[in-house]
Protein backbone atom coordinates (compact mmCIF):
# COMPACT_ATOMS: atom_id res chain seq x y z
CA UNK A 1 0.00 0.00 0.00
CA UNK A 2 1.32 2.55 -1.27
CA UNK A 3 0.16 7.02 -0.54
CA UNK A 4 -0.87 9.27 -3.28
CA UNK A 5 1.42 11.78 -1.83
CA UNK A 6 5.14 10.67 -1.02
CA UNK A 7 5.05 10.96 2.64
CA UNK A 8 7.62 10.84 5.77
CA UNK A 9 8.58 11.14 9.21
CA UNK A 10 9.63 14.48 9.81
CA UNK A 11 10.04 14.15 13.63
CA UNK A 12 9.65 11.99 16.47
CA UNK A 13 10.21 11.53 20.36
CA UNK A 14 10.07 9.33 22.97
CA UNK A 15 8.85 8.35 26.60
CA UNK A 16 10.22 6.33 29.19
CA UNK A 17 9.40 6.75 33.10
CA UNK A 18 12.19 6.87 35.46
CA UNK A 19 11.05 4.07 37.88
CA UNK A 20 12.44 0.47 37.14
CA UNK A 21 11.29 -2.34 39.08
CA UNK A 22 13.96 -5.21 39.08
CA UNK A 23 12.16 -8.28 37.97
CA UNK A 24 13.65 -10.65 40.67
CA UNK A 25 11.71 -8.79 43.19
CA UNK A 26 8.71 -9.31 41.64
CA UNK A 27 9.54 -13.15 41.54
CA UNK A 28 10.89 -13.16 44.75
CA UNK A 29 7.44 -11.66 46.28
CA UNK A 30 5.57 -14.73 44.57
CA UNK A 31 7.96 -17.37 45.87
CA UNK A 32 10.01 -18.09 42.35
CA UNK A 33 13.51 -17.66 43.16
CA UNK A 34 14.26 -21.22 41.99
CA UNK A 35 12.67 -20.86 38.93
CA UNK A 36 13.41 -19.85 35.98
CA UNK A 37 15.06 -16.62 34.76
CA UNK A 38 12.74 -13.99 34.04
CA UNK A 39 12.93 -12.80 30.52
CA UNK A 40 13.72 -9.29 31.44
CA UNK A 41 16.20 -8.09 33.83
CA UNK A 42 13.97 -4.68 34.59
CA UNK A 43 10.73 -2.99 33.78
CA UNK A 44 9.70 0.76 33.61
CA UNK A 45 6.80 1.91 35.88
CA UNK A 46 5.00 5.21 35.86
CA UNK A 47 5.70 7.48 38.44
CA UNK A 48 2.48 8.81 40.77
CA UNK A 49 2.03 11.55 37.98
CA UNK A 50 2.41 9.71 35.01
CA UNK A 51 -0.01 7.98 32.68
CA UNK A 52 -0.05 7.95 29.26
CA UNK A 53 -1.66 11.12 28.83
CA UNK A 54 1.39 12.65 30.62
CA UNK A 55 3.99 9.90 28.74
CA UNK A 56 2.09 11.18 25.40
CA UNK A 57 2.53 14.77 25.76
CA UNK A 58 6.17 14.48 26.67
CA UNK A 59 6.75 12.25 23.44
CA UNK A 60 4.67 14.74 21.12
CA UNK A 61 6.39 17.37 22.57
CA UNK A 62 9.70 15.89 21.44
CA UNK A 63 8.68 15.18 18.49
CA UNK A 64 7.66 18.77 17.69
CA UNK A 65 11.04 19.37 18.96
CA UNK A 66 13.28 17.66 16.61
CA UNK A 67 10.83 18.50 13.57
CA UNK A 68 11.32 22.11 13.78
CA UNK A 69 15.25 21.47 13.54
CA UNK A 70 14.48 19.02 10.58
CA UNK A 71 12.41 21.36 8.99
CA UNK A 72 13.08 24.65 7.04
CA UNK A 73 12.79 27.57 9.21
CA UNK A 74 9.77 28.94 7.83
CA UNK A 75 8.12 25.43 8.11
CA UNK A 76 9.63 25.10 11.57
CA UNK A 77 7.76 28.44 12.71
CA UNK A 78 4.00 26.72 11.63
CA UNK A 79 4.29 23.09 12.46
CA UNK A 80 1.56 23.51 15.76
CA UNK A 81 -0.51 25.37 13.04
CA UNK A 82 -0.57 23.16 10.24
CA UNK A 83 -0.77 19.90 12.73
CA UNK A 84 -4.45 18.73 11.61
CA UNK A 85 -4.43 15.46 13.31
CA UNK A 86 -3.68 13.89 16.63
CA UNK A 87 -3.94 10.55 17.50
CA UNK A 88 -3.21 8.42 20.09
CA UNK A 89 -2.78 4.58 20.43
CA UNK A 90 -3.09 2.83 23.65
CA UNK A 91 -4.72 -0.03 25.62
CA UNK A 92 -4.18 1.65 28.95
CA UNK A 93 -5.94 5.09 28.70
CA UNK A 94 -6.93 7.24 31.86
CA UNK A 95 -10.27 7.23 31.35
CA UNK A 96 -12.77 4.72 30.14
CA UNK A 97 -14.65 6.96 28.59
CA UNK A 98 -12.89 10.43 27.26
CA UNK A 99 -10.06 10.46 24.76
CA UNK A 100 -6.59 11.04 25.95
CA UNK A 101 -5.75 12.84 22.19
CA UNK A 102 -7.89 15.76 23.35
CA UNK A 103 -5.31 16.36 26.21
CA UNK A 104 -2.33 15.74 24.19
CA UNK A 105 -3.73 18.16 21.61
CA UNK A 106 -4.54 20.70 24.73
CA UNK A 107 -1.32 20.09 26.17
CA UNK A 108 0.49 20.97 22.94
CA UNK A 109 -1.27 24.00 21.56
CA UNK A 110 -2.77 21.93 18.69
CA UNK A 111 -6.47 22.96 19.43
CA UNK A 112 -9.05 23.51 18.10
CA UNK A 113 -8.73 22.78 14.66
CA UNK A 114 -7.66 19.26 14.93
CA UNK A 115 -9.10 15.77 14.42
CA UNK A 116 -8.17 14.00 17.83
CA UNK A 117 -8.54 10.34 17.97
CA UNK A 118 -7.69 7.29 20.36
CA UNK A 119 -6.90 3.74 18.37
CA UNK A 120 -7.29 0.66 20.12
CA UNK A 121 -5.76 -2.42 18.22
CA UNK A 122 -3.87 -4.11 21.29
CA UNK A 123 -0.10 -3.40 21.51
CA UNK A 124 -0.42 -2.53 17.36
CA UNK A 125 -2.68 0.84 18.84
CA UNK A 126 -0.07 2.78 17.85
CA UNK A 127 1.48 1.51 14.20
CA UNK A 128 -2.69 2.09 13.29
CA UNK A 129 -2.16 5.39 14.05
CA UNK A 130 0.88 6.14 12.17
CA UNK A 131 -0.70 4.75 9.20
CA UNK A 132 -3.80 6.55 9.39
CA UNK A 133 -1.36 9.28 9.64
CA UNK A 134 0.09 8.62 6.45
CA UNK A 135 -3.15 8.16 4.65
CA UNK A 136 -4.57 11.75 5.87
CA UNK A 137 -1.01 13.52 5.11
CA UNK A 138 -0.52 11.54 1.47
CA UNK A 139 -4.13 11.93 0.56
CA UNK A 140 -3.86 15.62 0.75
CA UNK A 141 -6.18 16.25 3.47
CA UNK A 142 -3.54 17.44 6.03
CA UNK A 143 -0.17 18.96 5.95
CA UNK A 144 0.77 17.10 8.87
CA UNK A 145 -0.48 14.30 11.50
CA UNK A 146 0.78 12.45 14.61
CA UNK A 147 0.61 9.32 15.71
CA UNK A 148 1.70 8.23 18.48
CA UNK A 149 1.93 4.88 20.79
CA UNK A 150 2.00 4.60 24.61
CA UNK A 151 0.90 2.04 27.25
CA UNK A 152 1.41 1.97 31.02
CA UNK A 153 0.92 -1.45 30.59
CA UNK A 154 -0.07 -3.83 33.56
CA UNK A 155 -0.17 -7.79 34.32
CA UNK A 156 -2.24 -9.10 36.66
CA UNK A 157 -0.28 -9.59 40.17
CA UNK A 158 1.12 -13.24 40.29
CA UNK A 159 1.09 -13.52 36.19
CA UNK A 160 3.90 -13.79 34.22
CA UNK A 161 2.51 -10.86 32.33
CA UNK A 162 3.80 -9.04 35.25
CA UNK A 163 7.39 -9.82 34.57
CA UNK A 164 7.45 -7.79 31.45
CA UNK A 165 3.98 -5.14 31.53
CA UNK A 166 6.11 -2.19 30.86
CA UNK A 167 5.36 1.63 30.29
CA UNK A 168 6.55 4.42 27.49
CA UNK A 169 6.42 5.13 24.34
CA UNK A 170 6.93 7.10 20.95
CA UNK A 171 4.99 9.71 19.18
CA UNK A 172 6.22 10.28 15.24
CA UNK A 173 4.99 13.46 13.36
CA UNK A 174 4.41 12.94 9.49
CA UNK A 175 4.21 15.21 6.53
CA UNK A 176 5.83 15.67 3.67
CA UNK A 177 8.67 13.88 2.40
CA UNK A 178 10.83 16.13 0.74
CA UNK A 179 11.07 17.63 4.64
CA UNK A 180 11.24 14.03 6.05
CA UNK A 181 13.64 12.55 7.98
CA UNK A 182 12.72 9.07 7.11
CA UNK A 183 10.46 8.36 3.95
CA UNK A 184 7.76 5.91 4.02
CA UNK A 185 8.44 3.87 0.94
CA UNK A 186 5.06 1.23 1.38
CA UNK A 187 3.16 -0.74 3.90
CA UNK A 188 1.18 -3.80 4.37
CA UNK A 189 -1.09 -5.03 6.97
CA UNK A 190 -2.23 -8.46 8.23
CA UNK A 191 -5.38 -9.27 10.42
CA UNK A 192 -7.19 -12.48 11.54
CA UNK A 193 -9.19 -13.21 14.60
CA UNK A 194 -6.92 -14.95 17.33
CA UNK A 195 -7.92 -14.59 20.61
CA UNK A 196 -4.85 -14.62 22.25
CA UNK A 197 -4.90 -11.74 24.51
CA UNK A 198 -7.67 -9.58 25.59
CA UNK A 199 -9.67 -7.65 28.77
CA UNK A 200 -13.39 -8.03 29.26
CA UNK A 201 -15.41 -4.98 30.26
CA UNK A 202 -15.32 -4.13 33.31
CA UNK A 203 -11.92 -6.34 34.52
CA UNK A 204 -8.92 -4.80 35.65
CA UNK A 205 -6.63 -7.10 33.89
CA UNK A 206 -6.14 -8.59 30.38
CA UNK A 207 -6.00 -12.52 30.45
CA UNK A 208 -4.00 -14.52 27.60
CA UNK A 209 -4.74 -17.74 25.71
CA UNK A 210 -1.00 -19.21 26.12
CA UNK A 211 -1.07 -21.82 23.60
CA UNK A 212 -1.94 -19.27 21.19
CA UNK A 213 0.51 -16.46 22.06
CA UNK A 214 3.40 -17.30 19.91
CA UNK A 215 1.55 -19.68 16.76
CA UNK A 216 -1.11 -19.02 15.41
CA UNK A 217 -0.63 -15.31 16.79
CA UNK A 218 2.81 -13.23 17.02
CA UNK A 219 4.90 -15.20 14.70
CA UNK A 220 2.16 -16.07 12.19
CA UNK A 221 0.83 -12.02 11.69
CA UNK A 222 4.38 -10.73 11.15
CA UNK A 223 5.83 -12.85 9.21
CA UNK A 224 2.90 -12.56 6.67
CA UNK A 225 2.44 -9.14 6.73
CA UNK A 226 6.77 -8.59 6.66
CA UNK A 227 6.81 -10.87 4.02
CA UNK A 228 3.58 -9.42 1.44
CA UNK A 229 5.37 -6.19 2.25
CA UNK A 230 9.15 -6.96 1.26
CA UNK A 231 7.75 -9.18 -2.18
CA UNK A 232 5.56 -5.81 -2.93
CA UNK A 233 8.73 -3.67 -2.90
CA UNK A 234 10.78 -6.93 -4.66
CA UNK A 235 13.16 -6.77 -1.35
CA UNK A 236 15.08 -8.90 0.81
CA UNK A 237 16.33 -8.71 4.19
CA UNK A 238 20.12 -7.77 2.83
CA UNK A 239 18.41 -4.65 1.48
CA UNK A 240 17.62 -3.45 5.04
CA UNK A 241 20.22 -1.39 7.49
CA UNK A 242 17.74 -2.52 10.51
CA UNK A 243 14.49 -4.09 11.33
CA UNK A 244 12.01 -3.15 13.92
CA UNK A 245 9.57 -5.84 15.45
CA UNK A 246 6.96 -6.15 18.09
CA UNK A 247 9.13 -7.14 21.15
CA UNK A 248 6.63 -8.88 23.85
CA UNK A 249 10.02 -10.38 25.23
CA UNK A 250 13.65 -10.92 23.86
CA UNK A 251 12.97 -13.93 22.30
CA UNK A 252 9.97 -13.16 20.02
CA UNK A 253 11.48 -10.79 18.16
CA UNK A 254 14.95 -12.43 17.34
CA UNK A 255 12.83 -15.43 15.91
CA UNK A 256 11.09 -13.83 13.73
CA UNK A 257 13.68 -11.98 12.23
CA UNK A 258 16.03 -14.68 11.79
CA UNK A 259 13.31 -16.74 9.80
CA UNK A 260 13.03 -13.65 7.61
CA UNK A 261 16.76 -13.77 6.98
CA UNK A 262 17.50 -10.41 9.59
CA UNK A 263 21.14 -10.63 11.26
CA UNK A 264 21.31 -9.80 15.00
CA UNK A 265 23.39 -6.60 13.89
CA UNK A 266 20.55 -5.37 12.09
CA UNK A 267 17.80 -5.99 14.88
CA UNK A 268 20.13 -5.01 17.65
CA UNK A 269 19.89 -1.37 17.62
CA UNK A 270 15.88 -1.92 18.35
CA UNK A 271 16.10 -4.14 21.06
CA UNK A 272 14.29 -1.89 24.04
CA UNK A 273 12.86 -4.55 25.83
CA UNK A 274 15.70 -6.28 27.02
CA UNK A 275 16.04 -3.10 29.32
CA UNK A 276 12.33 -1.73 30.29
CA UNK A 277 10.24 -4.12 29.33
CA UNK A 278 7.16 -5.01 26.60
CA UNK A 279 5.70 -1.33 26.72
CA UNK A 280 2.85 -2.77 24.54
CA UNK A 281 1.53 0.10 22.29
CA UNK A 282 5.04 1.74 22.62
CA UNK A 283 6.74 -1.35 22.12
CA UNK A 284 7.64 -1.40 18.41
CA UNK A 285 7.42 2.64 18.18
CA UNK A 286 10.44 2.52 20.64
CA UNK A 287 11.83 0.13 18.71
CA UNK A 288 11.88 2.60 15.91
CA UNK A 289 12.57 5.73 17.47
CA UNK A 290 15.87 3.78 18.84
CA UNK A 291 16.53 2.93 15.29
CA UNK A 292 16.48 6.58 14.13
CA UNK A 293 18.81 7.27 16.66
CA UNK A 294 21.29 6.10 15.02
CA UNK A 295 20.69 5.34 11.40
CA UNK A 296 22.53 7.03 8.49
CA UNK A 297 21.14 8.95 5.69
CA UNK A 298 20.09 6.14 2.67
CA UNK A 299 19.56 3.50 5.59
CA UNK A 300 16.55 1.59 4.35
CA UNK A 301 14.71 0.42 7.74
CA UNK A 302 12.35 -2.22 8.47
CA UNK A 303 9.64 -1.81 10.36
CA UNK A 304 6.56 -4.89 12.02
CA UNK A 305 4.22 -4.29 14.60
CA UNK A 306 2.46 -6.74 16.31
CA UNK A 307 -1.18 -6.49 18.27
CA UNK A 308 -3.41 -9.11 19.76
CA UNK A 309 -6.44 -9.86 18.55
CA UNK A 310 -4.62 -10.34 15.72
CA UNK A 311 -2.23 -8.16 13.30
CA UNK A 312 0.82 -6.63 11.81
CA UNK A 313 1.45 -3.34 10.11
CA UNK A 314 4.63 -3.57 8.22
CA UNK A 315 6.19 -0.31 6.70
CA UNK A 316 9.52 0.12 4.63
CA UNK A 317 11.46 3.39 5.47
CA UNK A 318 14.45 5.39 4.29
CA UNK A 319 16.48 7.81 6.62
CA UNK A 320 17.34 11.15 4.66
CA UNK A 321 20.20 13.83 5.36
CA UNK A 322 17.92 15.66 7.48
CA UNK A 323 17.96 12.59 10.50
CA UNK A 324 21.72 13.95 11.84
CA UNK A 325 20.19 17.74 12.51
CA UNK A 326 17.54 16.40 13.90
CA UNK A 327 18.83 14.58 16.92
CA UNK A 328 20.29 16.29 19.18
CA UNK A 329 16.41 18.52 19.82
CA UNK A 330 15.30 15.76 21.78
CA UNK A 331 16.00 12.83 24.58
CA UNK A 332 17.49 9.99 22.60
CA UNK A 333 15.94 6.63 23.85
CA UNK A 334 19.00 5.44 25.10
CA UNK A 335 19.34 8.51 27.18
CA UNK A 336 15.57 7.45 28.62
CA UNK A 337 16.92 4.31 28.87
CA UNK A 338 19.46 4.81 30.85
CA UNK A 339 17.87 7.70 32.97
CA UNK A 340 16.36 5.39 35.94
CA UNK A 341 15.15 4.76 39.73
CA UNK A 342 15.24 1.71 40.87
CA UNK A 343 12.49 0.09 42.87
CA UNK A 344 13.68 -2.64 44.94
CA UNK A 345 10.30 -3.09 47.07
CA UNK A 346 7.55 -4.78 45.85
CA UNK A 347 5.01 -3.11 47.64
CA UNK A 348 6.12 0.09 46.54
CA UNK A 349 5.98 -1.14 43.12
CA UNK A 350 2.32 -2.34 43.73
CA UNK A 351 1.70 1.37 44.81
CA UNK A 352 3.24 2.98 41.52
CA UNK A 353 1.43 0.53 38.97
CA UNK A 354 -2.09 0.51 41.03
CA UNK A 355 -1.86 -2.85 41.87
CA UNK A 356 -3.31 -2.52 45.17
CA UNK A 357 -7.46 -2.67 44.41
CA UNK A 358 -9.46 -1.73 46.95
CA UNK A 359 -13.21 -2.52 46.99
Amino acid sequence: MKTTLPVGIIGYGACVPRPRVRTAAIAAAWGRTGAARPPVAEKSVPWLDEDTATMSIEAARNALARAARAVDPPKAATLVEDLRAVWVGTESKPYAVKPTSTIVAEAIGAVPWVSAADFEFACKAGSEAMQAACAYVGSGMAPLAMAIGVDAAQGKPGDHLEMTAAAGGAAFLFGAAGEAIAVVEASFSHVGDTPDFFRRQHLHYPEHGHRFTGEPSYFTHSLAASRRLLESLGRSAADYAYAVFHQPNPRFPRKVAKELGFGDRQVAPASVVDRIGNTYSGSSLLGLAAVLDVARPGDRIFFCSYGSGAGSDAMSLVATPRLPRARDAAPSVADYIARRLPIDDYGQYLRLADGVRRL
